[in-house]
């Protein structure tokens, strides 16, 4: 262990009760932190240990572990498991995350015989004792999540660690690089590499990974709930009104959104505004879907406080109800939020953030608008721009102003609909090279199933 990895080591370890402390208090909001804790330091029950010691196992003799650590790398590794089932029959999966929608979105994804654990927290104790007890042939970390002891473990206990889906902005790169005694050895140690973007391979390769490929986003391959897209598109048709969506937004945007919304309605019920204020202020159905679970309750206030009624996705029955802003607290449900709205404005891209996933928004045939900050997801961001699925503007009033226009021309709406669908279907097939790349480790001489 070099001096780099022993000090961090030393950290991590003596790090453990803030972990425990941290965990209380995300427990309160989100109760999901506060199970089965001693999993994060690898602890697990008698009952646990038998089954992983005596279950028959697949034809792998051990298990695939995948670990996805929050919501969206769970719905990425959603993708890849169903093609990797396909090509291993009877494949027992070992999945971890790191958060607790992570962990509840990964509980949907789970067969017989298949485990479900918290990723061990990154001290060698824990770590050795994760592997000893799971034995995993392979273990695929999807997108972002490296770390030194965990890659180190694996290395010394021949388990082949791969990252797939990678992503590795500019703000990554500048801290592994100063990082560079930890970061070098966590990312060169990995197996392989298979990057979204050319970009993204470029600075995975600038810290020492061995980028094998690089095979586009996995989450062009997802195939939206068709029931949940249909059921938002009739009760869009019968609310009347064009809908339009802030889809996945984070602390701040909330706030932004209410303050220009407040200044066009104030303009519009003073008839001194003009047409399009209007519209965009009274004239659509504003959708507000919040990014996490824990801030429902917050941003109900924040919308109650100015003054607006909310109607909560949780309350309807056969329909919404009316409201100023209905607030979509459900999770899994993006598919039908994005089937109710006409169009969307990106949560993330509005605040410094980065952005989150415009691709199930395209899949899902809604156009979106973008805010000046999506370096996290920067190549879809400007192949969405070219294609006309997405457009972009300089601020929040401004994306408000150009969603409602859309919004409201339904002629422009349905090209721009047509267009997300044409660009979220020309990008497919991350999932089928990243499967293939996966056998190429675990079993290189098994011939492939039928696709």
């Amino acid at each position: 262990m070099n001096a780099a990895r022993a000090l961090y080591s030393l950290v991590t370890w003596c790090a453990q009760p803030l972990l425990r402390r941290k965990l209380r208090r995300r427990a309160m909001a989100e109760p999901g932190y506060a199970h089965a804790v001693g999993e994060r330091f690898g602890r697990y029950p008698v009952p646990m240990d038998s089954m992983v010691s005596h279950h028959s196992v697949d034809p792998l003799g051990q298990f695939v572990w995948v670990h996805a650590v929050s919501l969206g790398e769970t719905r990425a590794a959603a993708i890849l498991l169903t093609q990797l089932r396909e090509q291993l029959p009877g494949m027992r999966l070992l999945l971890t995350h790191g958060t607790a929608t992570g962990r509840a979105e990964g509980e949907k994804l789970l067969m017989p015989g298949d485990v479900q654990v918290w990723q061990p927290w990154d001290t060698p104790g824990a770590v050795a004792r994760f592997l000893r007890t799971f034995r995993p042939a392979i273990g695929i970390l999807m997108e972002t999540e490296v770390w030194p002891n965990l890659v180190a473990g694996c290395q010394q206990r021949g388990v082949p660690l791969v990252l797939a889906n990678a992503r590795f902005n500019a703000k990554s790169l500048h801290k592994a690089q100063r990082l560079a005694a930890l970061a070098r050895p966590a990312y060169g140690g990995l197996a392989a590499v298979w990057a979204q973007t050319e970009d993204d391979a470029t600075r995975l390769r600038a810290i020492g990974a061995p980028v094998r490929g690089v095979f586009g986003n996995l989450k062009f391959d997802v195939v939206p709930d068709a029931t949940q897209i249909a059921q938002g598109r009739a009760w869009r048709a019968h609310t009347g009104r064009p809908v339009v969506l802030l889809a996945s937004s984070r602390e701040g945007e909330e706030a932004m959104w209410i303050e220009n919304f407040k200044q066009k309605q104030a303009l519009a019920l003073d008839g001194k505004a003009p047409i399009a204020i209007n519209s965009e202020a009274i004239g659509v159905q504003w959708l507000i879907v919040p990014r996490h679970p824990q801030r429902f309750d917050e941003v109900q206030q924040l919308l109650l406080r100015a003054g607006l009624t909310v109607s909560r996705r949780t309350h309807w029955s056969a329909e919404p109800e009316a409201a100023d802003v209905w607030l979509g607290d459900s999770l899994g449900e993006m598919a039908l939020y994005y089937g109710l709205a006409d169009v969307a404005l990106l949560g993330g891209s509005f605040a410094p953030l980065g952005g989150q996933n415009l691709i199930e928004a395209a899949a899902c045939g809604c156009p979106v608008v973008l805010g000046p900050h999506t370096f996290n997801f920067a190549e879809a961001a400007e192949l969405a721009c070219a294609a006309g699925a997405a457009q972009r503007v300089p601020d929040m009033a401004a994306g408000m102003a150009l969603a409602a226009r859309l919004a409201t021309d339904a002629t422009q709406q349905a090209a721009a609909s047509g267009r997300a669908t044409r660009f979220a279907t020309a990008h497919r097939g991350a999932a089928r090279a990243t499967v293939q790349a996966i056998l190429g480790i675990v079993q290189p001489d098994m011939p492939l199933q039928d696709w």
